[in-house]
C-alpha cells in the first residue's frame, strides 16, 4: 500500500521530525507520522484556547504538512487499491477540516481531526510490529 520506505523517511524529515527515522522500519515510520500529526493538532488546540493565533497557525500548518507530505505522499494508490484511495480521501478531508479550523478559529475541526488521527493510528499499530527492524506490517511491500 505504501510506495517506498525512503519516501516516508524523506517526507517525515521534511516536516522537521527526524528522531529515529533512519533506523525505523516502514510500519514504524507511519506510526511516527501519525504521532507527529496528533501532537501538532493538540498544540493547535492549545494555542487556539490561549488566543495565540500565529502559534495556532504554525501548528496547523505542521499537521497539514505531515498529512500531505508524509501520509498522503507515502500511499501507493496503484497497488493499494480501494483502501489506499479511501485513506487518501480521508487525509484530504482532514486537511480541509484543519484549514477550516485555522480560518475560522474553531476547535471542533481540530477535535475531529485529532480523533480521526488517533483512530487510524490505533488501527495501524494493531496490524503490525513497530519494534522489529525490517518488519513491514501491512505496508503492501
Amino acid at each position: 500500500m505504501f510506495s517506498n520506505p525512503a519516501n516516508a523517511a524523506r517526507n517525515y524529515s521534511n516536516v522537521n521530525v527526524t528522531t529515529g527515522v533512519m533506523s525505523a522500519n516502514p510500519h514504524r515510520l507511519v506510526v511516527m507520522l501519525f504521532e507527529g500529526a496528533m501532537i501538532a493538532v493538540a498544540a493547535a488546540r492549545m494555542h487556539l484556547g490561549l488566543n495565540q493565533t500565529p502559534e495556532k497557525a504554525k501548528s496547523i500548518s505542521k499537521a497539514v504538512s505531515i498529512i500531505q507530505d508524509g501520509l498522503m505522499a507515502s500511499l501507493d494508490r496503484d497497488s493499494g487499491g480501494e483502501l489506499a484511495d479511501r485513506l487518501f480521501s480521508l487525509y484530504e478531508y482532514m486537511v480541509t477540516r484543519l484549514t477550516e479550523a485555522n480560518v475560522h478559529n474553531r476547535a471542533e475541526p481540530l477535535e475531529e481531526t485529532g480523533r480521526l488521527l488517533a483512530e487510524l493510528s490505533d488501527a495501524w499499530k494493531s496490524i503490525g510490529d513497530t519494534d522489529t527492524p525490517g518488519a513491514t506490517g501491512a505496508s503492501g511491500e
